[in-house]
């Protein structure tokens, strides 16, 4: 996991997909398999919206919500919550309202263009995720206090950002490392602007460890890379190369998750109200 821009390939294919919500559906898929953040964001969110999806109707803000991957793993996952969605770029929000419209239409989502530094929400949700978004934001403990305020008493605050151990990894091409207001995370670092913002730390982990930077290597970084060189082009070498590739890096990501990862490229801070 680096800083290399995802945008521009991310770009491409939202073009693909917009129109076939099959291609989409599956698009989420391969998210949910390739990005090991997923893997722990969707274990956490397991474990602790469990028991808040026991209780009855409960209320999730995703903030920074992007291609609306991790909607559609919470609404299927739990029965009983209602998301709300927000982002700044509206041709996201606009291809998830196409996609989520059944949902929309049951009153279990809504999508809404905001600034989180703008939003002010009071007392309202139960859990709030923001997945690797502070990173990109100069102001983050703003965001932070806006999102604790957003919660009711004893809600959850679950993020993912990159680390301070995260490496420039674009291989010099700088037009392919994306634009951050920090380097990333250490544990010390987003204790303290959580704990100032108001939140109870309960939990601060390392993600990309040693085996899941290697996955992160091997299926994301030298593909994303050849996407960006050679635009579609590079879909058939892909292909083949994703036959030996893919299972070893599947295991290295399994492994990686069930560590205790002294370093990672990656961070995540559950922190409750």
């Amino acid at each position: 996991m680096s800083r290399i821009a995802y945008d521009p390939v991310k770009d491409r294919f939202a073009k693909i997909i917009r129109r076939f919500r099959f291609l989409r559906t599956l698009f989420y898929k391969i998210l949910d398999l390739f990005f090991l953040r997923s893997w722990y964001i969707r274990k956490i969110l397991r474990e602790y919206g469990s028991d808040i999806d026991a209780e009855g109707e409960w209320k999730l803000l995703d903030a920074g919500s992007g291609f609306g991957q991790y909607d559609r793993f919470i609404l299927q996952e739990f029965d009983n919550v209602n998301v709300q969605a927000v982002d700044v770029k509206k041709d996201y929000l606009e291809d998830s309202q196409a996609h989520f419209e059944p949902e929309i239409e049951a009153g279990r989502i809504t999508f809404n263009q905001k600034d989180l530094l703008e939003i002010n929400y009071e007392d309202t949700f139960d859990f709030v995720i923001c997945i690797d978004v502070l990173e990109h934001i100069e102001e983050d403990e703003k965001v932070m206090q806006n999102i604790c305020q957003s919660l009711q008493d004893n809600g959850y605050f679950l993020m993912h950002s990159p680390s301070i151990y995260s490496e420039e990894d674009a291989d010099g091409d700088e037009s392919f490392v994306d634009e951050h207001a920090r380097p990333g995370y250490s544990k010390k670092d987003i204790r303290k602007k959580l704990e100032n913002s108001g939140f109870a730390v309960v939990d601060v982990a390392y993600t990309y460890g040693t085996k899941g930077h290697l996955a992160w290597e091997l299926i994301i970084k030298y593909p994303m890379l050849w996407l960006n060189k050679i635009k579609l082009w590079a879909l058939p070498i892909m292909a083949v190369y994703y036959i030996p590739v893919l299972p070893v890096s599947l295991l290295l990501m399994a492994l990686d998750i069930r560590d205790d990862n002294e370093r990672g490229a990656g961070i995540y801070a559950l922190a409750r109200k």
